[in-house]
């Protein structure tokens, strides 16, 4: 019999209550997957209590209806935190969360090629005390290195279920979800009184910390001696508890036991190090066979062109560059097809509705917004799938291993990397993923610097003003102009988000900042199962999420864009005129239109940048997400072209002139100011309000979105202007 299956059998008296499933493990270990696996993709996300930090938690039903919830914790190595996400995980599985109680039962995914490592955290949780199972994932990729495993005698040395799974092949989860239902039906009466950490002479130094712990809440003798030895070794560990109890003779305690480390040679800050890697590297010399030559070779290899000092930044620039060339070619096709459906879609409610006002807001701000952006959804998955396989196949950290080169000179660690490549999706994530920089200067620098990263919102923009008015040229056959253009955009981002921290961190936030220390995960094969549900979420998200914003917006725009109603005398005249055979438009009653009061109001301050006033209403109303800017365009021309049913957007642009003067509203200098106008501004809500929740006080997110805006300004009277004295303004 495995040692996965050494438990007993299922009985029919389940009891009828939740049992709380932790997983926890080191970062790339694959714990997310395991996670998916188990409950099925059905995930609940929120936050915990009291903090900003996401709390990604499934339900797994066992038999006779018996519920697990599986909760996802933050990537750890170990129980002693070093960021804010790592500090819930640490809380949780130590009790000492006040509103989220510690779970039944721990599941710690291991990385089994990379077991030793994976293993100080797994040992730590089993010396607090806490019921754990050991998955050990990627066995396939164990297979492939000849790395064979004695899953009995690891289990039998840990005293604990060991599972071996291969999550992305679905190999050995019914077993492990198996192993989770029988643990309900026993209960697991108690914690654990098993230890990993066997030392006569630790445990006589340890031994009067041992009952202090045992005195202020941790009733277990195992569980007290690990924590005894992480006081001793974590100056932080000291620190929480002294600030937890206020006790005064626990720095008396843990400062005689360090001075009897010492005496013996043992340096107390090594103390927990040493003694748990003695005991992990003597479990694996007996349970895990390695051959001399293993896989990971090939990842080293490629490693060295693909992380190279001069190859590795020109390597990803041709990979991003081939990525946005392919967002804009391939999503061509769809993006015809839902376009063509729209303008359908419009006429048919023209043919049910008789013209009124309903008729018309649904035609001209429904189906005009909501229809504009959905437009780009295409692009949008496009994005996310390129990213998803980016990520899935371990490049996604070479690419900020490649930038942490940079991020040095600037004064930033490469911790900053992974939130500023979040951002590319969304400013909002990226922005709660520096929960994990451990040094708090680099955090917020990374915080404010974030919203330049060109998130999926600014796609829309991108892609309608390139495709008026960026020809679509090919330069050797290779690099499509539209595409090259596009990537300048994001490019643009960076350098802006660069050139902001090294000003913010010289003159603004001041202070040290730390080393970064990064683990490269190994070139894996992407499950495109799960690359295919991620885009599907994300594009989900994009048209519930974004939808609901655009729609309301739309629906509030069309009404300040229709009313006041033109007075009988003008409506004479205009109906008068289209008698007579002579083309006419809505141009009047926009303009005196409540929006287009407004847009008139900021048309003075915008000018400069080659701004008219529908360009200025699409400005304040993009506040509310940025790709309203485009919805906002399209209601404000289906409303004013009132001889066509449906108007193609970019042909309004491109055709759209100046009353008085007959030159073209829309150029390529104009279309380069707005998207550099967009690229460098905070036209986002949901940004301000996340960074305000991160940050704990309106400073900060006031300050960003005016030194943004003024970015933002100053970039586009210079793109604009220049661009003017060059004779590219018309």
């Amino acid at each position: 019999m495995s040692a996965e299956t050494k438990i007993a059998p299922y009985r029919s008296d389940v009891r009828k209550r939740v049992i709380r499933v932790a997983l926890a493990g080191n970062p790339n270990s694959g714990k997310t997957t395991v996670f998916n696996a188990l409950t099925g993709l059905r995930q609940k996300i929120a936050n915990y209590p009291g903090v900003t930090i996401e709390r990604k938690s499934g339900i797994l039903t066992g038999p006779d209806q018996q519920t697990f919830e599986i909760i996802d914790l933050p990537g750890i190595y170990s129980l002693v935190p070093k960021s804010l996400d790592e500090q819930i995980a640490v809380d949780i599985l130590t009790g000492t969360c006040p509103m989220e109680p510690p779970p039944d039962l721990v599941v710690v995914v291991a990385d089994v090629t990379n077991l030793a490592r994976n293993l100080y955290l797994c040992t730590q949780i089993i010396d607090i005390g806490l019921p754990v199972v050991l998955a050990l994932n990627m066995m396939d990729l164990a297979r492939k290195m000849h790395l064979k495993v004695n899953v009995e005698g690891l289990a039998r040395r840990l005293n604990i279920p060991v599972v071996p799974i291969s999550a992305k092949q679905m190999e050995g989860l019914d077993t492990l979800k198996e192993t989770l239902f029988m643990f309900g039906q026993k209960g697991a009466n108690g914690r654990n009184g098993h230890t990993i950490l066997k030392s006569v002479e630790l445990a006589r130094v340890c031994e009067p910390l041992v009952e202090w712990f045992q005195q202020h809440g941790i009733a277990s003798p195992a569980g007290a001696y690990a924590e005894a030895l992480r006081v001793i070794s974590q100056p932080e560990v000291l620190e929480r508890w002294q600030n937890r109890n206020g006790q005064s003779e626990l720095p008396a305690l843990v400062e005689k036991a360090r001075q009897e480390l010492a005496e013996r040679g043992i340096p107390w800050k090594q103390a927990e190090v040493r003694i748990r890697y003695a005991v992990i590297d003597q479990i694996c010399a007996q349970n895990i066979t390695q051959p001399e030559r293993t896989g990971g070779e090939l990842s080293e290899k490629i490693d060295r062109v693909l992380t190279h000092k001069y190859f590795g930044p020109v390597i990803m620039f041709l990979i991003l560059a081939t990525m946005f060339q392919s967002i804009y070619t391939w999503a061509e096709v769809p993006m015809n097809a839902i376009e063509n459906g729209l303008s359908l879609l419009g006429q048919q409610i023209e043919r049910v509705l008789p013209p009124g006002p309903l008729q018309d807001m649904l035609v001209n701000g429904v189906v005009a917004g909501v229809g504009a952006v959905l437009v780009f959804l295409p692009q949008i998955v496009f994005l996310f799938f390129f990213l998803a396989i980016l990520e899935d196949t371990g490049y996604l950290a070479r690419v900020a291993f490649i930038m942490d080169r940079f991020m040095a000179k600037i004064g930033l660690s490469g911790q900053s990397v992974i939130p500023l490549l979040s951002s590319f999706a969304c400013a909002v994530p990226g922005i709660m993923a520096t929960r994990t920089i451990q040094n708090q200067r680099d955090r917020l620098i990374t915080i404010l610097v974030a919203p330049f990263m060109s998130c999926s919102a600014r796609l829309p923009v991108y892609t309608l003003l390139i495709g008026a008015f960026i020809p679509g040229i090919w330069f050797g056959g290779i690099f499509y102009l539209p595409g090259l253009v596009l990537l300048l955009m994001y490019l643009l981002g960076m350098v802006a988000a660069v050139v902001s921290a090294t000003i913010l961190q010289k003159f603004v936030i001041k202070g040290q900042t730390t080393n970064f220390i990064m683990e490269l995960p190994s070139y894996r094969v992407p499950v495109w199962r799960f690359i295919f549900y991620r885009v599907y979420e994300a594009g989900k998200a994009f048209v519930t999420n974004a939808g609901k914003i655009i729609l309301a917006v739309s629906i509030v725009l069309w009404f300040l864009a229709s009313y006041p109603k033109p007075d009988a005398q003008h409506v004479q005249e205009m109906q008068g005129l289209a008698k007579a055979g002579q083309q006419v438009d809505n141009f009047h009653e926009i303009r005196q239109s409540y929006a287009g009061r407004l847009g008139q109001l900021i048309e003075p301050a915008i000018r400069p940048l080659g701004f008219d006033w529908k360009i200025g209403i699409g400005l304040i109303t993009s506040f509310a997400a940025r790709e309203v800017i485009v919805s906002t365009l399209a209601t404000i021309y289906n409303l004013q072209d009132v001889d066509e049913t449906s108007v193609d957007l970019r042909t309004a642009l491109q055709r759209d002139t100046y009353p008085d003067t007959g030159k073209p509203v829309f150029t390529p200098l104009v279309a380069l100011s707005l998207m550099v106008f967009f690229v460098l501004a905070c036209q986002c809500m949901s940004t301000l309000a996340i960074v305000r929740r991160e940050t704990n006080t309106w400073r900060w997110p006031i300050f960003m979105f005016f030194y943004m805006l003024l970015f933002a300004y100053l970039a586009s009277f210079t793109v604009f202007q220049v661009g003017t004295a060059l004779g590219f303004g018309s």
